[in-house]
């Protein structure tokens, strides 16, 4: 069944297509009323039955957006950030297209220096825009196909993909620190959960995130196109991922 227009508005409303103070991609806090109806998940690009040998490491690897990788039915990942270490386990079950592309993400060596840019206590933190201005250029348009509204709900502790709209994932994805059960239905399909460390993810510097009283967060178009030069010079205690591990 195709969304109606009033269904994409809402959508949009809470990807942060509409209102949403950073700009960009992201969930933006809304009322819980859902859609009238459910969306029929986007089918998933083929995929080789087996995964295929790791890239080849260095720059080049991280700027080559058409590789793909198949991840494994599980795997874990240790996130080291400047708050100390937190683990995320994911299941390719829940979202498969999803899951392939953070598993990559995290062989080519993606996650290191990003900041944690948007935080907004109670509701969820968000992270995946890299640091580098031509490493973010060249992933802003490599989007991946929705996976419906996924298998779990936005529970707290879920990491999921952020959004701008059908079919628009790319490298951002935030996790939940509430239930955000009105998110579901809204193509945020989460891929995994934090098991270990959610105290470090409860600790992440939040006073810059739209909730914080008074506060203004970055704007991911300027740290898209300045890097995180932008954020050290603006945001200077903002929190980050230094480095991210399969275990």
């Amino acid at each position: 069944m195709t969304r109606s227009i009033g269904q994409l508005a809402v959508l949009l409303l809470l990807a942060g297509g509409f209102g949403c103070k950073s700009g960009g991609e992201g969930p933006t806090p809304a009322p819980s009323a859902s859609p009238s109806t459910t969306a029929t998940p986007a089918k998933a690009p083929a995929v080789a039955p087996a995964a295929a040998a790791a890239p080849a490491g260095g720059r080049a690897a991280l700027l080559d957006t058409a590789a793909h990788e198949v991840a494994p039915a599980t795997f874990k990942v240790r996130m080291e950030t400047t708050k100390g270490p937190f683990t995320v386990e994911v299941h390719r079950d829940w979202a498969p297209v999803g899951a392939d592309r953070f598993y990559h993400l995290i062989k080519v060596g993606y996650f290191e220096d990003l900041a944690f840019f948007r935080c907004i206590k109670g509701f969820m933190v968000q992270f995946g825009i890299h640091g580098d201005p031509a490493v973010s250029a060249a992933w802003r348009s490599a989007r991946i196909l929705d996976d419906g509204s996924g298998v779990h709900s936005n529970t707290r502790g879920m990491l999921t993909f952020a959004t701008a709209g059908p079919n628009s994932r790319t490298t951002q994805l935030f996790i939940n620190y509430r239930d955000n059960t009105n998110l579901d239905a809204m193509g945020f399909a989460p891929i995994g959960r934090v098991v270990d460390g959610m105290d470090v993810v409860d600790a992440l510097e939040g006073k810059y995130g739209e909730g914080a009283p008074g506060g203004r967060g970055p704007s991911q178009v300027r740290l898209q196109s300045e890097g995180n030069a932008y954020l050290k010079a603006d945001f200077a205690d903002l929190d980050f991922i230094k480095k991210a591990t399969l275990l």
